[in-house]
């Protein structure tokens, strides 16, 4: 892969993930803050899926840029495919071999804003802003050049 191609991919894959986290914090605007603890559990959960969905987004660039390939979720029409649909295994199985620190944040955000904010609906603001801290510097492991926000 030229290094054209590489920042194409990159530029490409930060501006969706950018997309998916703007809309994330516009959804924990909603939420309201009261506190230690936000008023509107609705809205933490969906901030926090597409947060996370926003941060998988990231690694599948991330991991694209070296070299892995990148299975199709619920696409079982191809043979190469079948089988191989995303998990946090995935994720956790690459990351080890290759970044130990990028693991250790996708385990935060994956704790903090999969299954506390999304599915448990966790209403601590500490627990929820600590996760989206994690996002925001993931997101700067891939940052192309020039994407300064």
């Amino acid at each position: 892969m030229t290094q054209k191609e590489q920042e194409h991919i990159k530029q490409k894959g930060y501006k969706e993930a950018m997309h998916y986290i703007a809309n994330a914090k516009d959804d924990l605007k909603l939420a309201r803050r009261n506190g230690r603890y936000f008023d509107e559990t609705k809205y933490v959960s969906s901030a926090s899926g597409i947060a996370y969905r926003g941060v998988l987004k990231a690694l599948d660039t991330w991991l694209q840029l070296k070299g892995v390939e990148i299975p199709k979720n619920f696409d079982r029409s191809e043979d190469k495919n079948k089988g191989k649909s995303r998990t946090i295994d995935f994720y956790r199985t690459h990351l080890a071999k290759m970044d130990k620190k990028l693991l250790g944040d996708l385990n935060a955000v994956y704790w903090s804003l999969h299954l506390l904010g999304y599915y448990d609906c966790c209403a601590m603001t500490k627990v929820i802003d600590e996760g989206f801290e994690v996002v925001d510097e993931i997101l700067k492991r891939i940052e192309p050049a020039g994407a300064a926000q």
